[in-house]
């Protein structure tokens, strides 16, 4: 992960998969990819372990200046996209 800091949320873009957004941000948060596919792999990564806090978040992508969240199917992201906004402007 890059240095902490907040990170501004600049748009999030739909991906083909419906249980999944991407949350590009105005920095880069990760050098290479960080794949988390559980709250336990997570668990010690700053970021991951915020975002898998938030009920509904199954798994977490981190590459360059994007973080792709992926929820379970019986949450709406309007339950879970303000939460991750709070999340990444607070790392």
């Amino acid at each position: 992960m890059m240095p902490r800091m907040a990170f501004r949320v600049i748009e999030v873009q739909p991906t083909p998969n419906p249980n999944a957004s991407k949350y590009v941000l105005d920095a880069p948060i990760s050098q290479k990819p960080e794949s988390f596919f559980n709250a336990d792999a997570g668990k010690d990564h700053p970021v991951a372990s915020a975002l898998f806090a938030i009920p509904g978040v199954t798994s977490v992508l981190l590459l360059g200046d994007f973080v792709t969240v992926n929820k379970s199917a019986d949450v709406k992201w309007s339950a879970i996209t303000p939460a991750v906004k709070r999340v990444l402007q607070s790392v």
